[in-house]
């Protein structure tokens, strides 16, 4: 494997050890991501005949509920990843270490609160009239709830260790752990349909629980033997170690917020403006061309830590070739996504056959809100990575304020139904193609001033 590895790197001319290992965890994630790509691909059918379409509606706009939730780890998680990435640089592991600790502890105090606070209010809350189900779903409802939140809030700590990992450039880990909770999922659905009848409780509590079963292992795999060193202590916990994340973090965690505002808030709208089953079809769309999104991650996602390690290093011509070289990779996933869009139709009806109808329209306007957010990407993960993110908070908080009145007036008061939902995402997300694009300009060219270097 590693001799193949170098063959490639002596024919495409790459010469950087800090690209080779890019190059390196690439590779590893196309085989994991392909094959979490293939098995997701595999569960819909699955799935929505265990469930029922509406039963599957409301379990995607569930998800989306909870998914909500994640802004409580208040950025640190985002926070937690420049900051390791800079300790180790340094060689200063100890303070490595103890921003470990402080993540891992906070974010598990704040977890066992909300909780609590959760299992409080799951009793006054008429679950069916918040996801627009039928009532008689209150009592399952009102049991599903509290265990998908538990095993969310508990995902929330364990996770960490892939940003442990990512931020070590260790990028292909996580999509081995998508893989795996992939396979097992994909295991799960197939043998529930084949011993057990349709229930949106029993799915929900499997499917919630796997990942955290399989990021437990890790935790345990890896402050065991590869992150032995960095073991989370309570005694190293912290004010001034929690300071340095939060202050990155904070940051984080608003443009983060805005985010799942923006991205997970359309099966809600479409679900109270029309129905459960309306979600269905959306989502539909959103899934087959985020096979592009999810594809292009693979190779963007190392480059994060990857430019905090170079900005750090004053490497800005290593950062000007790579960020070239991933606007020529943005124009082939665009286009990838526009043959996507040809073939739709056929796609949708091999996929999961003729029995859901995904119009032309919606699919038209997921494919150009695919596009905006495969270009957006790199620049976002390089300004990330450098730390200056005020422009992109004000800008995402913005976008995160005006993305549910836009869409639901595209979508209502316009009369473009489930289309409006997105196309109001999309008029919400353009300003950041343009700020984005200057910001980096700015700041690789060492011209940035103000705000623009914040």
């Amino acid at each position: 494997m590693k001799q193949t590895i170098q063959k490639i790197y002596s024919k495409i001319g790459i010469k950087s050890d800090r690209t080779k290992n890019i190059t390196k965890h690439v590779l590893v994630s196309f085989v994991y991501k392909g094959g979490s790509i293939l098995t997701s691909f595999l569960m819909v059918p699955l799935t929505i005949n265990y469930l029922d379409t509406e039963n599957y509606g409301i379990w995607l706009t569930l998800s989306s509920f909870i998914a909500w939730f994640s802004f409580f780890d208040i950025g640190l998680g985002n926070g937690l990843r420049n900051k390791f990435a800079e300790s180790k640089a340094k060689g200063d592991l100890t303070l490595a270490k103890a921003y470990v600790s402080s993540a891992y502890f906070t974010i598990g105090s704040v977890c066992l609160l909300l909780v609590i606070v959760f299992f409080g209010l799951n009793f006054f809350i008429d679950w069916p009239r918040v996801f627009n189900a039928n009532a008689t779903l209150q009592n399952e409802l009102g049991i599903l709830m509290p265990i998908v939140f538990s095993f969310f809030c508990l995902q929330l700590v364990v996770k960490l260790i892939t940003t442990i990992y990512t931020a070590d450039q260790h990028h292909s880990m996580q999509g081995k752990i998508n893989f795996f909770t992939s396979v097992a999922s994909l295991l799960a659905i197939w043998v529930m349909t084949r011993t057990s009848q349709s229930s949106l409780l029993i799915f929900g509590a499997v499917f919630s629980g796997l990942p955290v079963l399989i990021l437990l292992w890790l935790n345990f795999f890896a402050f065991s033997k590869t992150y032995k060193e960095y073991r989370p202590t309570l005694s190293l916990w912290k004010k001034e170690y929690l300071r340095d994340i939060f202050g990155l973090g904070i940051s984080f965690f608003f443009i983060q917020m805005a985010w799942i505002v923006i991205t997970t808030t359309d099966n809600m709208i479409i679900s109270q403006l029309f129905s459960p089953k309306e979600v269905v079809p959306f989502n539909l769309a959103f899934k087959l061309f985020s096979i592009s999104t999810m594809l292009f991650t693979i190779i963007v996602t190392p480059y994060w830590s990857t430019f905090t390690e170079a900005y750090l290093k004053k490497d800005y011509s290593w950062i000007k070739c790579s960020m070239g070289n991933l606007k020529k990779i943005v124009i082939l996933f665009c286009l990838f996504c526009f043959i996507l869009l040809c073939f739709s139709s056929l796609l949708y009806k091999i996929w999961i056959g003729k029995n859901i109808d995904v119009s032309f329209r919606i699919s038209l306007l997921m494919c150009i809100y695919t596009c905006l957010i495969i270009y957006l990407t790199p620049l976002n993960y390089f300004i990330n990575g450098v730390g200056k993110i005020k422009l992109q908070l004000y800008q995402t908080i913005l976008m995160g304020i005006l993305n549910i009145p836009v869409s639901i007036f595209f979508a209502s008061y316009c009369d473009l139904g489930s289309a409006g939902v997105i196309l109001g995402t999309i008029i919400c997300i353009l300003p950041s193609v343009f700020l984005s694009t200057i910001q980096y300009n700015k700041i690789i060219n060492q011209r940035a001033i103000g705000l623009w270097n914040k």
